[in-house]
């Protein structure tokens, strides 16, 4: 597993084994991030994130690769938190991140104290656990995190769809590759995946 683009381009990074941990795979963050870039690689300079069930933080430290300005990584399992505090200091990232540990209602609560709001939020819990993409993607839509130009990801199982909407958020467009697929959520479902 390596940061495909970017400052940080080429490096490696640290997974883990388990079941639960199944970090996005070089390929399909690639192919993510083409789309999400869409040609143009100033694309997410600036932009703010907040990757959920975030894993080994591979797909939030890409983003800072390419020029993200924050990635909230928020995973509760602490053999994931501490992967992702070795992959930040094997890369030598120092500023720009915070690791959370907490549930999904501890998180919502406390960003939405901080007046936090995403550009970004990245969404991949382990496959086995669909119901967690409805109620996060539920709880996110109804949230001041995420506004009119919000982008939320959603990686999952190909043979499994979480569904096209969730209050105000509406399916914009899936993409699928090998056994995974990502799907793409904006309010009222807008379709310009590069809008900020």
């Amino acid at each position: 597993m390596r940061v495909i683009a970017g400052k940080y381009r080429g490096q490696a990074l640290r997974s883990m084994a388990g079941l639960d941990i199944r970090p996005t795979s070089d390929r399909l963050r690639e192919t993510l991030f083409d789309v999400l870039t869409a040609g143009n690689p100033e694309a997410l300079t600036g932009t703010v994130w907040l990757d959920m069930f975030a894993g080994t933080g591979a797909v939030g430290i890409e983003a800072l690769s390419r020029g993200a300005k924050e990635v909230l990584f928020v995973d509760t399992s602490p053999k994931a938190t501490k992967v992702i505090e070795q992959n930040l200091k094997s890369l030598e990232i120092t500023e720009g991140y915070r690791i959370l540990s907490d549930d999904l209602a501890g998180i919502l609560w406390r960003l939405k104290k901080e007046h936090f709001v995403a550009d970004v939020v990245f969404l991949d819990p382990p496959y086995h656990m669909r119901d967690v993409y409805e109620r996060t993607m539920t709880a996110l839509a109804h949230s001041p995190l995420v506004w009119a130009m919000s982008l939320l990801i959603a990686e999952h199982e190909k043979r499994f769809d979480p569904g096209g909407e969730f209050g105000v958020l509406r399916r914009a467009r899936k993409l699928v590759q090998g056994n995974s697929a990502i799907s793409f959520y904006r309010i009222g479902g807008q379709v310009d995946l590069n809008a900020r």
